[in-house]
């Protein structure tokens, strides 16, 4: 659990993990340079139970926390909390029994609920509504390349595959959703419990509303490095796609995969306006034009709200298949 500037909130999420339904854990707090009463209230937690660890450092940034809390932990198995959200009573169990009766699968999260306002975050609760529907392994593989599929608080990981494909990377993107793409590429199993067993808090101080690494420009670079990888393996045409969506964004997110080597032969677009139009040297096509599956590969990059899952049905009806002939992005 790594901690900085979170004294207002850090009594209630260790005591969430004390009420836990599971007893053999152990909480390593990492305190990241706080500077307000941080410190002093783990050191008070750690006091009041032996299985609470601290270790404070300098202010360097939420993944050096991670890595030195990884770097401290003795488990097999290793749960993400965060300083300011609220685990219920089952979570550790819940998760721990699933990864003990699940031996192929590496990481487990679970639903969260959302604690904000729904008016004034409507982006981030409609966020939370999609990651809670992605329960299966071939759900959430399929849904990677459209956002992180899970609230990073909400995951139990094994230690081996830490182990075997390694940890949070620094650099100028999401720490969380690039470990979930380089994991996944690596093949590991990821599940999520029909449970919500977190209460995830949108505050003020989240890093996902002020910090670079969040923006949406850095979740495309990233997502387009491992879709670019993934489409050599699973696109049959590669390294020719389809993109669904000739708009400015849709454009944008294609060229972050061109510069990966991935060919656009055409666009793909409801706009009578677009229809017939050439961009970027491919043609905009409409939907009708598509042709039977085995033709090409489509990759989607409409992201407006509700436009992906209209999408999905109309490539569905044409007998086009997800993962084989089509995948959904943004």
């Amino acid at each position: 659990m790594p901690v900085r500037d979170a004294a207002q909130t850090l009594d209630a999420a260790v005591a969430s993990i004390r009420e836990q339904t599971e007893r053999d854990w152990e909480l390593i707090a990492v305190d990241d340079g706080s500077e307000d009463d941080s410190a002093a209230r783990l050191a008070a937690l750690a006091a009041a139970d032996a299985r609470i660890r601290v270790r404070s450092t300098a202010r360097r940034g939420l993944v050096p926390a991670l890595r030195t809390g990884l770097g401290l932990a003795h488990g097999a198995l290793i749960a993400r909390m965060d300083a300011d959200d609220l685990a219920r009573p089952e979570r550790l169990a819940r998760q721990r029994a699933h990864l003990e009766t699940h031996p192929e699968t590496g990481l487990v999260a679970t639903r969260v609920a959302f604690d904000g306002d729904r008016a004034t975050a409507g982006g981030y609760a409609r966020y939370v509504d999609w990651t809670n529907g992605l329960l299966s392994a071939d759900d959430i593989r399929l849904a990677s390349f459209i956002e992180s599929p899970f609230a990073h608080p909400s995951v139990m990981f094994r230690r081996d595959v830490v182990d075997r494909h390694g940890g949070y990377a620094q650099g100028d993107f999401p720490e969380d959703y690039e470990l979930w793409l380089r994991w996944l590429a690596a093949g590991v199993r990821m599940e999520k419990l029909p449970d919500t067993l977190l209460v995830w808090r949108d505050t003020p101080g989240r890093l996902s509303r002020h910090d670079g690494r969040y923006d949406p420009d850095a979740f495309a670079r990233v997502k387009a490095t491992y879709l670019a990888r993934w489409l050599r393996t699973h696109n049959a045409h590669h390294p020719t796609i389809a993109v669904w969506g000739a708009g400015r964004v849709s454009r944008r997110h294609a060229r972050h995969l061109a510069a990966r080597g991935i060919a656009i032969d055409a666009w793909i677009d409801i706009d009578p306006a677009k229809i017939g139009q050439q961009i970027e040297g491919a043609p905009v096509i409409a939907p009708a034009d598509l042709g039977e599956p085995g033709r090409r590969f489509v990759v989607s990059y409409v992201g407006s709200h509700g436009a992906r899952e209209i999408i999905a049905a109309a490539l569905d009806a044409r007998g086009y298949r997800p993962g084989r002939d089509y995948v959904l992005a943004a």
